[in-house]
């Protein structure tokens, strides 16, 4: 990874700069397509995980794509009968890819939008959804209707995001971190996660949960708190809390207890939506 961004950086540089010529602009951005086309085998990816295990962002990464959206061509491209469109990022996966998928047995429903330079793993679903450049879905998870993850967002293995959640990106305005979303985590319909912000593993979202850097996150039962991030196998409801002693209450995500059996048994996934990888 880091040898390929270092072959990159002189044409990231001039990118970002502007100063190339219409007709070098072509040249250069095949140049930077590769790198694109790396982060969307998984190569590359938006963050590095260092030995004490904390997250860190690769910011050649985002620069990276910016200076491919900076040196792109708006053209037009097909995603299906009933919709056009007009953008210098194509698909991800376009005809002529489902030996890959079958391979991989990755399932992409009519309505979901792939971005190239995004990464999905084995056995991902892709329902009706929209997954933006530079993000990175893990082996088993489910992307479910009208969910959106945004620009360099991680997502890990065998998560399930519900209906409509919103995982927000970093290009604009430009973040510094991407949403880390760890594995075996289950993210509830309408629930927002932004800012940088950290699921831990096995992590349980009711419905309609909002997270940004600065939510406070809250123990019920010992009052224990949390900013920009909820902690392993904790399960989260929407509530509030009176922070200054006004008697006026602000928003919080509250951490009403934590998963045990019942609560897996009852967030099982499915592995009949999920094809196991095979050859044609």
């Amino acid at each position: 990874m880091i040898k390929l961004l270092k072959k990159l950086e002189p044409f990231i540089e001039e990118g970002l700069s502007g100063a190339a010529s219409i007709s070098a602009c072509e040249t250069l951005n095949a140049n930077l397509k590769l790198g694109i086309e790396a982060l969307g085998t998984g190569r590359i990816r938006a963050i590095w995980r260092s030995e004490d295990g904390c997250y860190h962002a690769n910011e050649s990464v985002k620069r990276l794509i910016l200076a491919y959206f900076k040196t792109g061509k708006n053209e037009p491209f097909n995603i299906s009968r009933l919709s056009d469109g007009f953008d210098c990022i194509q698909l991800r996966y376009k005809t002529g890819d489902e030996l890959y998928l079958q391979q991989h047995g990755i399932r992409i429903v009519p309505g979901a939008i792939v971005r190239e330079g995004a990464f999905l793993g084995k056995n991902t679903v892709m329902m009706p959804s929209f997954v933006n450049i530079g993000a990175y879905i893990s082996e088993g998870t489910m992307v479910d209707t009208w969910a959106t993850i945004g620009s360099c967002a991680q997502v890990g293995k065998r998560v399930h995001i519900s209906g409509g959640v919103g995982i927000g990106g970093v290009l604009e305005p430009i973040g510094a971190q991407p949403v880390i979303i760890e594995d075996d985590v289950f993210i509830g319909a309408r629930s927002e996660v932004a800012e940088g912000v950290i699921i831990r593993r096995g992590a349980v979202l009711s419905m309609g949960v909002y997270i940004g850097k600065s939510t406070p996150i809250v123990d019920a039962k010992t009052g224990k708190k949390w900013i920009g991030y909820i902690p392993e196998n904790a399960v989260v409801v929407p509530g509030a809390i009176d922070v200054y002693g006004t008697g006026i209450s602000t928003y919080a995500a509250v951490v009403k207890k934590y998963a045990d059996d019942s609560t897996r048994s009852k967030l099982k996934l499915d592995d009949t939506f999920r094809g196991e990888a095979r050859s044609l």
